[in-house]
């Protein structure tokens, strides 16, 4: 790829292939296809066309997604982070840029974000349009931008404490007490399909110690169970896409609408 006339970005060889994975997608679509010579502009707006645009089809040199997908329902289905798994299991990856719209129920999901090797930069959508189309320019020219590293203490993502097999009981314990699927212990070990005995270690060995090492409990109270179902809810839309995204799927009732 070589810069063009005019501020345009000519790719030499081959056409540019960008894919918009937004429920807006189509706003940016337009004037990215005038920024670009020799670009193709594919939309997915919702997981569905997300999964069509990339089974069977020509890898694309960016995929710029939404973090969080801005449509109520599928804020509990699909993510910024399904469509980075979605590349891989169809054998699409490609570098991915990630639209951030600034809300704290966010940052779980950008703290595994950061993480990720597919990740090439995360964007704000605050920023405007003009940033976005720089950026997506910056990426298709193979560069990567930053994935907004976090400043300060570091607290131990989600990402890396859901991991081996306590990890993952953490992780579906969790999963049923988010997804509202679990409201007491006997309740919890029937959703999370583990024993009774393993249910009442939710404080003391599973979920109170992931919660006290990330900072998050007052350590001069006691790690009680209200307190964990209090955590487990201000952090649900990332539980809850982490269980979707390692075969936990089963652990999560009706989740809100």
């Amino acid at each position: 790829m070589t810069g063009g006339s005019g501020g345009k970005i000519t790719h030499v060889g081959s056409r540019i292939r960008i894919l918009i994975a937004s429920p807006l997608g189509h706003v940016v679509a337009m004037p990215l296809e005038s920024s670009f010579d020799d670009v193709t502009v594919e939309v997915a707006v919702d997981q569905d066309e997300f999964v069509r645009g990339i089974a069977g089809r020509v890898r694309f040199d960016v995929v710029a997604a939404d973090l969080i997908w801005n449509r109520p329902t599928m804020e509990w289905t699909f993510d910024g982070l399904d469509a980075i798994d979605a590349l891989r299991q169809a054998d699409r990856l490609a570098p991915v840029l990630l639209a951030t719209q600034g809300h704290s129920m966010e940052r779980d999901h950008l703290e595994e974000a950061r993480l990720r090797p597919e990740v090439s930069g995360v964007i704000a959508k605050s920023d405007g349009l003009m940033p976005l189309m720089n950026a997506i320019r910056t990426v298709a020219l193979g560069q990567r931008l930053s994935v907004g590293e976090s400043t300060g203490r570091r607290v131990a993502p989600l990402y890396e404490l859901f991991v081996g097999r306590r990890g993952h009981t953490a992780g579906r314990l969790a999963g049923a007490i988010a997804s509202g699927n679990a409201t007491d212990t006997a309740s919890l070990a029937v959703a999370a399909k583990v024993s009774p005995n393993t249910a009442n270690k939710l404080t003391s060995h599973y979920l109170g110690p992931i919660i006290t090492q990330r900072g998050e409990h007052d350590e001069r109270l006691p790690m009680s169970q209200a307190a964990v179902y209090r955590w487990c809810g201000l952090h649900a839309r990332y539980i809850v896409s982490w269980c979707r995204r390692h075969g936990h799927s089963d652990v999560l009732g009706t989740l809100p609408s």
